[in-house]
């Protein structure tokens, strides 16, 4: 964090150059400063800069082309040829700050909804014939574009019938268990109603795109230009650095609200415990916002308003008041004042329990991160290695012979946090290796000689642990300090990155403010061993299989992934705990998975996932389709209910937690589904069996 003064100043120097042509900065030259801004930045600061050139231009024109129409449902390939002129052209558009290219593709998307929005409205006023034989491709990656208008009809005529069929199949299945005192309802009707259904579908979401502002459009096409250089490398408009704030810190500034889109309104899908909406009682789950008003300010009308543009109404400053115009569910309407205050939202915080071990004496500490979250920007925020220290001292409280640390699905996020939390099971030492473009790698040590705790540690992880999980996996792995368990490898993102705030690069030009920020990869870390997590991740010591056995996932799936390299190795020691027999409790846990009727069947299923993947072309008659339908059922119906059983019964919350679990029947009830997941967990169980051979080593 050091440096971070350092590599803002040089910013500075770049962009102030490329802000001098700009005196005076319209809608048009906003967009084209931020453009040059972006690419200027990314040249000096990210740690594996592209050049900005022909290559360059043909890597986002096609990445660009298969991301504004994926399931090519929109353009044809007159309309690709019309484009082809751009090809080894953005790149002197960028460095220009001109988006010709952006400007035509925009105008040819428009035009092509505008053509097949008539394509289904007319095609679904019609019944289809489900008797022919044919098929349709699903899989746009496997399709070409349609060469005009005409072969566009055709396929979505198929498209419309296959989305028909789907929903009419299924209303005939219904129909045989209506009974003879149920509505019995013809062919005809059925069909009639899967075709009302589909229209519906189809209205709602081309009304959805419909709503995107170009600014939207704009965000899209800048990140396709940041994700040449990696795929987390990104531009960030202003509300979406703020949204990327709240996941980060878990906390915001607002009413405590979660909105979701409800044709032309905004309707309340969900309180925040505990928030200053929760607290009134009157604001609820499903009210339709119609009208948005702040003190002292006339209403503002938020029909047809996207929903980043609602959220920003009604977001704001710890004790400023909001007052929203809602329509209940019986239809009356109400005026409701909101006085806005800090929200916490406690899901996404660490969290622990109790479970039985393997033996009647045992009792297990398990602990659930489901991000390395921290809060920057507030002195009294949360972050997650505070939160974690608190919950091993509960645990220990309790004389707990092992923890287990789930981190399965947690994506990553604090450097700082990952680096103090690896440190509570060792004496002091290093932890990873960060190295910039331009320097020898930086260790960053653990320096608290302290042990938070010193007994067995078991590590859980998938192949959605990515980042920050990888590096306090690969750690403890290294120290030999704890057993890694989860499946067959950790996602494989081995790079850091850091925000900069546009703003702060260009002195003046407040009318074109906010610009947004970029957050770029300025680093790669490394194990203590010298080796790299990037595209390889962390291999668990003990492989659990799971649906993705046989699927590749992580990194090396993204597109433009930054490659694996290898730096020297530190020195590094720790006295804690030493795993001995590792070997021996690998066999013990593939002897019991062998014979893990549940684990045979993930197996399984793993394997029909992997044959399903690839098969995308699916039939439009209405016989071949329901035998297809009932052969998936079939297959399906031997992998149902894998996970129903409850497998660990004894799984208990602290004692310590129950006062502030049962203050709210909401939080309650969260609580009462996470404890029935874990009891309920194969993969904690097997854990368990592995901590119990860890502890009797």
């Amino acid at each position: 964090m050091k440096f971070r003064g350092a590599i803002f100043f040089s910013l500075i120097a770049v962009v102030l150059t490329v802000a001098a042509y700009y005196p005076k900065v319209n809608t048009q030259e906003k967009e084209s400063v931020l453009v040059r801004t972006i690419l200027r930045g990314l040249e000096q600061l990210h740690y594996q800069p592209q050049k900005i050139d022909d290559s360059f231009s043909e890597k986002v024109y096609d990445l660009y082309l298969e991301q504004l129409d994926s399931g090519k449902r929109f353009l044809t390939q007159e309309d690709i040829n019309s484009l082809e002129k751009f090809k080894y052209n953005i790149d002197d558009e960028s460095n220009a700050g001109t988006y010709e290219f952006f400007d035509l593709s925009l105008q040819l998307v428009e035009a092509g909804m505008e053509k097949t929005q008539a394509f289904y409205r007319d095609m679904l006023n019609h019944p289809f014939d489900f008797s022919q034989k044919e098929g349709i491709e699903m899989d746009g990656k496997k399709r070409l574009f349609a060469k005009n208008d005409k072969e566009l009809k055709e396929f979505w005529q198929k498209y419309l019938k296959y989305e028909v069929l789907t929903r009419y199949a299924d209303k005939l299945e219904e129909q045989k268990d209506v009974g003879e005192e149920g509505e019995q309802k013809s062919e005809e009707m059925l069909e009639a109603e899967a075709r009302e259904e589909v229209l519906e579908m189809f209205e709602n979401w081309y009304e959805r795109l419909g709503k995107l502002k170009r600014e939207d459009r704009l965000s899209y096409y800048l990140n396709t230009l940041t994700s040449i250089f990696d795929p987390h490398t990104n531009y960030f408009k202003p509300i979406d650095k703020e949204n990327f704030n709240i996941r980060f810190s878990g906390r915001l500034e607002g009413i405590g609200a979660r909105l979701m889109n409800d044709g032309d309104y905004t309707k309340v899908s969900d309180i925040v415990v505990g928030g200053p909406a929760w607290k009134t009682k009157e604001l609820e789950a499903n009210d339709v916002i119609m009208k948005v008003s702040q003190e002292n300010e006339e209403a503002v009308d938020i029909k047809n308003m996207v929903l980043d543009d609602v959220v920003s109404q009604i977001r704001g400053d710890k004790g400023t008041k909001v007052t929203l115009t809602v329509k209940k569910v019986d239809g009356t309407v109400k005026d409701i004042s909101i006085v806005r205050d800090i929200v916490i939202i406690d899901e996404r915080f660490a969290k622990s329990l109790i479970l039985d071990g393997a033996t009647e004496d045992e009792k297990i500490g398990y602990i659930y991160l489901p991000s390395f979250y921290a809060d920057f920007e507030n002195e009294d925020g949360r972050n997650c290695s505070d939160d974690v220290k608190n919950e091993i001292e509960k645990l220990k409280a309790r004389n707990v012979d092992g923890i287990i640390l789930d981190l399965r699905n947690n994506g990553g996020g604090s450097l700082r946090d990952v680096v103090d939390m690896s440190g509570y099971f060792i004496e002091k030492g290093p932890i990873v290796q960060v190295k910039s473009r331009r320097t020898k790698p930086e260790v960053l040590m653990d320096t608290d000689p302290s042990v938070q705790y010193d007994g067995p540690v078991v590590v859980m992880v998938n192949s959605y642990s990515a980042s920050a999980s990888e590096i306090l996996a690969a750690a403890l792995q290294d120290y030999g300090r704890a057993i890694i368990v989860g499946s067959k490898s950790t996602f494989g993102k081995g790079t850091v990155q850091r925000f900069v705030d546009l703003d702060r690069t260009i002195r003046g030009f407040e009318e074109v403010k906010p610009l947004g920020e970029v957050k770029l990869t300025m680093q790669k870390f490394y194990r203590i061993d010298g080796g790299s997590t990037q595209l390889k991740g962390v291999i668990p010591d003990i492989i659990l299989p799971d649906n993705y056995h046989y699927i590749n996932t992580g990194e090396k799936e993204e597109q433009f992934p930054m490659g694996w390299s290898e730096i020297s190795p530190v020195e590094y020691s720790q006295k804690v705990v030493k795993i001995k027999n590792l070997d021996k409790i690998r066999i013990n846990s593939e002897n019991r998975l062998k014979n893990n009727s549940t684990f045979q069947k993930v197996l399984e299923n793993a394997k029909r996932l992997q044959t399903k993947r690839d098969e995308s072309i699916y039939p439009l008659s209405l016989a071949e389709y329901q035998t297809m339908e009932i052969e998936h059922k079939h297959e399906a119906e031997a992998f149902k209910g894998m996970f129903d059983e409850v497998v660990l019964p004894g799984v208990t919350n602290l004692d310590v937690d129950l006062p502030s679990i049962y203050a709210d029947e909401s939080k309650k009830a969260r609580n009462e589904d996470w404890i029935g997941s874990v009891s309920k967990d194969v993969y904690v169980k097997e854990t368990v069996n592995i901590m119990h051979d860890l502890i009797n080593q």
